[in-house]
């Protein structure tokens, strides 16, 4: 037992100081003065993949090349070392860096292009802020820009249109969230501010693949809105939503919404006749109150006249 306590021991004591050795000697590279070692180690670190380790060097290398022939490839590593560590926000700022500093590069396609993809890899999802998917759009046309016979700028096209389909996708829900959020009274300018978010939506994305859904959508917006309008105002704002429904009947004729737009048409038919009659009887009534009103003021003046004086 005790000898196989003392062979487990050694073989732990063994492993703990390889470890440690192996630590030791990164670390003497690492504070050593002799650049040219700690470059070829650096380099070494990042095609075996030991990224975190490489990334030490070539941070400090950075420094102590700059000015010299060398630091052109040597920052071009380290923009590399910075995206495969996934760290897309330094490494993007790296890559537009090294191209705008070494222009005529065998590298400075790939760093423009690579600076414009981490701007791409740092868009978010479409319910979060989209500030980093039109940055990566403005780059990655950017980039088109520059080298339009580039291999690159057919994948550049297609990271523009998946970015624009996420822009699409953020207009058309912040849209109906003012339908979704509704309300009555005051808060039933939220259906208005649909139709207006949503009409918006269809004038900076022409070709929105929600063109239907939004077109009917701003149909139920506006016909809500009329709803909870006072009656005076509701004729004015269902005819409005007629006109959107017409609107739709003549540019979607196959939509599978189309009976749909127009049981809303129908609605909004119904509302304006449902208003007018309401009116009606508001009048009617306003009509009675007031010839009331003239009846006992007739009679206050005649009963003031048949009083004798004292």
């Amino acid at each position: 037992m005790f000898k196989i306590k003392h062979a487990l021991l050694l073989s732990f004591t063994i492993v703990t100081l390889t470890i440690a050795g192996c630590k030791s000697q990164f670390e003497k590279i690492r504070l050593s003065n002799d650049v040219a070692k700690k470059y070829q180690e650096a380099l070494r670190l990042y095609n075996k993949k030991n990224y975190s380790k490489a990334l030490i060097l070539f941070e400090d290398l950075s420094q102590k090349y700059r000015g010299r022939a060398e630091a052109e490839e040597l920052n071009y590593y380290y923009a590399l070392t910075l995206y495969k560590i996934r760290d897309y926000t330094t490494a993007r700022y790296q890559f537009k860096t090294f191209a705008d500093t070494y222009p005529t590069s065998k590298y400075a396609e790939e760093c423009r292009y690579m600076s414009a993809y981490c701007y791409y890899l740092d868009s978010p999802r479409p319910s979060l802020d989209q500030e980093n998917t039109v940055k990566a759009i403005d780059a990655l046309q950017l980039f088109i820009n520059f080298y339009p016979k580039s291999e690159r700028a057919v994948e550049a096209s297609k990271y523009i249109g998946i970015l624009r389909t996420k822009l699409e996708d953020k207009a058309y829900a912040n849209a109906k969230l003012y339908y979704d959020l509704g309300g009555v009274g005051a808060n039933a300018t939220n259906y208005r501010a649909a139709v207006i978010a949503l009409k918006n939506a269809q004038i900076d994305f022409p070709d929105i693949k929600y063109a239907e859904e939004m077109d009917l959508l701003i149909i139920k917006s506006q016909l809500a809105y009329a709803k909870n309008s006072i009656e005076e105002r509701q004729e004015d704002r269902f005819n409005e939503a007629i006109t959107y429904a017409d609107e739709f009947v003549e540019a979607h004729p196959q939509s599978k919404f189309l009976e749909e737009a127009k049981e809303l048409r129908k609605e909004s038919e119904s509302g304006i006749e449902n208003a007018k009659r309401i009116l009606a009887i508001k009048m009617a009534d306003y009509e009675k109150y007031k010839a009331q009103l003239e009846k006992d003021a007739k009679r206050d003046s005649s009963a003031t006249i048949k009083t004798p004086i004292k």
